[in-house]
């Protein structure tokens, strides 16, 4: 399974209610309904994917984060989970906003696009950077909207949101030991997962 989903997964209590937006092939899902016992549904825009879960035996629909989202009640989950999309979807306030409509808890990974490398890379070559985590060319690539941590944050306080906990890791698992400064990890974490709720 992949970081980020492992690094997820620990943030998850037995029995919990989750919604897996852009679930992918099901990965996490799977792994918290085996492990967890959880009620873990998801929803994935690539139909391809969506069908593989279905016949992997999880309750993945095929559905758009931009547009499925405002269908389910408010607080149906515990959790809602948006791994590495938040950065491909057309309107991520709104879907961050939904999330925590739907969901009492809202965890949310990217790649940090404010990564010394990336800066490095636009810096020196004058082109947009291709790095392990970035690893399509600008005209292949779904993202349309690359953030940084410290951007993240900024809408986080804009629109309301308790961070409730955060960690930047690199590509390999090690967890950034700058784990205080949220302009180090800005700097130097290649991904960001954090978990939020809503204020009051």
């Amino acid at each position: 399974m992949r970081l980020d989903l492992r690094l997820i997964a620990e943030m998850i209590p037995d029995g919990a209610r989750v919604l897996d937006i852009g679930c992918g092939d099901g990965a996490l899902i799977g792994h918290l309904t085996q492990e967890k016992r959880a009620d873990a549904r998801g929803i994935e825009i690539d139909m391809k994917q969506a069908t593989q879960a279905v016949a992997a035996g999880l309750a993945v629909i095929h559905g758009d984060a931009d547009a499925d989202l405002e269908h389910y009640p408010d607080n149906a989950f515990d959790y809602v989970v948006l791994s590495r999309t938040l950065q491909a979807v057309e309107r991520p306030r709104e879907v961050l906003r939904q999330m925590l409509r739907i969901g009492t808890h809202a965890i949310v990974s990217f790649p940090n696009f404010g990564h010394w490398q990336m800066r490095w890379r636009l810096l020196w070559t004058g082109r947009m950077p291709d790095t392990e985590t970035w690893d399509r060319a600008w005209y292949e690539t779904p993202n349309i909207h690359p953030c940084t941590i410290l951007d993240f944050v900024a809408l986080c306080e804009a629109d309301g949101y308790q961070v409730n906990g955060w960690l930047a890791v690199d590509e390999h698992g090690s967890r950034a030991p700058w784990r205080e400064s949220l302009r180090l990890a800005n700097l130097f974490g290649e991904q960001a997962l954090f978990l939020l709720s809503r204020k009051g």
